[in-house]
């Protein structure tokens, strides 16, 4: 049962880090705000998912 939650989290994780280095790319190479927004708002999603994830799991004993 915990492994099933670590291997969500796991992947909201890998999720939210490939949002971070797009968003890190983006700057970089100067592009357009909406671009980086949007990779500000995946990553935030990310975290907001981990949190809801683990909260989840605590309530219905996944």
């Amino acid at each position: 049962m915990a492994s099933s939650i670590k291997s969500v989290v796991t992947l909201i994780a890998i999720g939210s880090i490939c949002w971070l280095a797009a968003g890190v790319v983006a700057i970089t190479m100067d592009a357009e705000s909406k671009v980086i927004w949007s990779c500000v708002v995946g990553a935030v999603m990310g975290v907001l998912g981990i949190r809801y994830s683990i909260r989840r799991s605590r309530r219905s004993g996944i």
